[in-house]
């Protein structure tokens, strides 16, 4: 398939174990529930190479889970500069994602990367929180974060990309 045919989303955090694999499984959800698998492609990754290969961590699996979202066939992978290629949405967690992402971007693409909180309506926060080092909670949160998040890009792509 050609990038005319879909719209690609790629979501980053860190290790790419906790926030970018969550909002990759709820953003699929919302795809699939509005009947644009075949439109829409999406992935995750990480900035760092901690978790290539590894599933999710077990705290993001348990509370995706809860809520309905199946993550146990995604694996860690980093990100790299022909994911700019790609993909046409490169949605980092938080500012320090984004900074590594504007720099390893080729010219021209820098555009691409964008926080995937701008797309939120109920959240005034910019970041979505590492949960890692902290209790359930934070895997909660990031939830509540992803979930309003993805129906605000769900939204835009709608709009803007497949709208004929």
């Amino acid at each position: 398939m050609s990038n005319k045919e879909y719209i690609a989303v790629l979501f980053i955090c860190t290790g790419n174990i906790c926030r970018s694999p969550t909002a990759e499984a709820v953003f699929r959800h919302y795809v699939e529930s509005a009947g644009l698998s075949g439109h829409i492609f999406i992935d995750s990754a990480g900035t760092h190479d901690y978790h290539i290969g590894d599933p999710p961590d077990s705290r993001a699996l348990r509370a995706a889970q809860q809520r309905g979202y199946d993550m146990s066939k995604l694996r860690g992978r980093q990100v790299g500069e022909a994911d700019f290629s790609r993909f046409d949405y490169v949605l980092a967690m938080d500012k320090a994602n984004l900074a590594i992402l504007k720099r390893i971007a080729p010219p021209g693409s820098e555009k691409k990367a964008r926080l995937f909180l701008e797309f939120a309506r109920h959240h005034a926060e910019s970041e979505v929180p590492d949960p890692y080092y902290g209790g359930s909670d934070g895997f909660e949160r990031v939830l509540d974060m992803a979930e309003d998040a993805a129906e605000g890009l769900l939204r835009e792509i709608r709009q803007r990309h497949l709208q004929k």
